[in-house]
């Protein structure tokens, strides 16, 4: 969907796809945290804060000139080479410096809701 889509935030926006938690630490020193990614306990993501292009408080900043921050926002950047396919049965284990991991196992979530396609006034219409 990313080739094809001009938004990525709505490629990125599906319900469950970014999973957090669950807790997000305060008063911690993010310059050069280390950052894991393991799928079945392989890993597939391994990087350090501070091999980012942009410093976490160049993203703040960044952020923070167009929408206002509070308490509990949460940013999301970019992601470390090796990321891939999954499926469903697939663990995720994500870790952030010595914090405790995050696990997901991946499921394919059921359509709820085809997408129906009608035609109104002449013009195609997709209703999901």
């Amino acid at each position: 969907m990313q080739k094809t889509e001009k938004q990525v935030g709505r490629c990125k926006s599906f319900d469950t796809y970014t999973p957090f938690g669950p807790f997000v630490y305060a008063n911690v020193d993010v310059s050069d945290l280390s950052i894991e990614l393991r799928q079945n306990g392989q890993l597939r993501q391994q990087a350090r804060t501070s091999e980012m292009i942009y410093s976490v408080a160049q993203i703040v900043s960044f952020a923070n000139q167009s929408m206002t921050l509070v308490p509990g926002d949460v940013i999301l950047t970019g992601t470390p080479s090796g990321v891939g396919p999954i499926h469903a049965g697939d663990e995720l284990k994500a870790v952030i410096d010595n914090w405790p991991p995050l696990r997901n196992s991946v499921a394919n979530a059921p359509n709820t809701s085809p997408v129906e396609k009608t035609k109104t006034n002449g013009i195609s219409v997709e209703r999901i």
